[in-house]
């Protein structure tokens, strides 16, 4: 089985007001094109204070999507969850679960930037704690029931439509947050391929004796822009995809373990890594047949400020002469 995937960040460098509109607008009608096209999920990302405008507001961006849409699922990979407040994030969560009909999954991640942490006005060095804090709460409320928080007694209404709550996996590469996932009983999705994480989170699941899944990505993990001509699109477009490459490695440490890393310095060495591909109908076919079972096709149609017309070109080119070769 192929799992198909559509992601967006929205980045524009410039921050050109007309063309970020344009973007987002393309954004919410390409979701309801790979909606009705049988395309399996969307990814939403999360950043804040950046040159290039990458997304800093999903969960409004997922409602958009979830209004435009039927039957696509909407995931927020990864949803800094202790840059919010937990009760609103609840509320948030609950109305998003109500009016999507359960579509929408949200990875609770950490973060790694330090300046996002400042811009929002939370301690860094507390992360651990705002974390803990924040998905306790958010399970507490969406029971429904009154409960302790911050010294007071609230209640957060309307219950969400899900039981026992809205899909929150926990995300992030390290023990502690495999830790947090087992201790809650949450599903866990590292944020590369891990298998010795997957072990120890299962390992503390039994310790804790609480039920999960973890969502492990594959071992490859590829970005993938479709069209006709590949040598004159990284000749034409190479330069977004490689924008997009930079300024994530850029916010990445050494230690950071990611499915998505990349040294490239000049598009040639993008091309020549495999992480971001430019594919054919044809090859992209047979990446996925290469893959095997649970093949993971990752479509990022407007990558790093690629031209709106650009990106439809390669929504279609999937849609309509990769997915339904792979479906027959």
């Amino acid at each position: 089985m192929v799992v198909s995937n559509v992601r967006f960040n929205l980045v524009q460098p410039g921050l050109a007001t007309e063309e970020l509109a344009e973007r987002y607008r393309a954004a919410v009608e390409m979701a309801a094109a790979a909606d009705g096209s049988g395309v399996d999920t969307i990814t939403l990302e999360e950043h804040h204070g950046a040159d290039d405008g990458w997304l800093p507001s999903p969960l409004a961006l997922a409602g958009l999507m979830l209004g435009r849409t039927r039957r696509i699922g909407v995931t927020v990979c990864a949803l800094i969850t202790p840059l919010y407040d937990p009760l609103r994030l609840a509320e948030d969560l609950a109305v998003l679960d109500l009016a999507g009909g359960g579509r929408l999954m949200a990875v609770a991640g950490i973060g790694y930037r330090p300046q996002e942490y400042a811009a929002h006005g939370r301690d860094w060095h507390a992360r651990g704690k705002l974390q803990d804090e924040s998905l306790e709460t958010l399970l507490a409320a969406w029971s429904g029931e009154p409960f302790e928080h911050r010294e007071r007694t609230v209640r957060v209404t309307p219950p969400p439509a899900t039981r026992p709550h809205p899909l929150l996996l926990v995300g992030g590469a390290s023990k502690a947050a495999a830790r947090r996932a087992a201790r809650l009983g949450l599903p866990f999705f590292p944020s590369a391929h891990l298998p010795e994480l997957e072990e120890y989170y299962h390992a503390m699941r039994a310790e804790y004796g609480t039920e999960g899944w973890c969502l492990l990505p594959p071992a490859t993990t590829a970005l993938l822009h479709i069209t006709e001509d590949p040598d004159r699109a990284w000749a034409e477009y190479g330069k977004h995809l490689l924008h997009e490459a930079a300024v994530y490695a850029g916010w990445q440490t050494p230690e950071t373990r990611s499915a998505v890393k990349s040294a490239a310095a000049t598009a040639e060495e993008l091309r020549a890594e495999g992480v971001y591909r430019m594919l054919t109908p044809d090859e992209c076919v047979a990446f996925a047949e290469e893959q095997g079972p649970g093949a993971a096709l990752v479509l990022h149609p407007l990558c790093g400020g690629m031209p709106v017309d650009e990106g439809w070109r390669s929504l279609h080119l999937f849609t309509e002469r990769v997915l339904p070769r792979l479906k027959d």
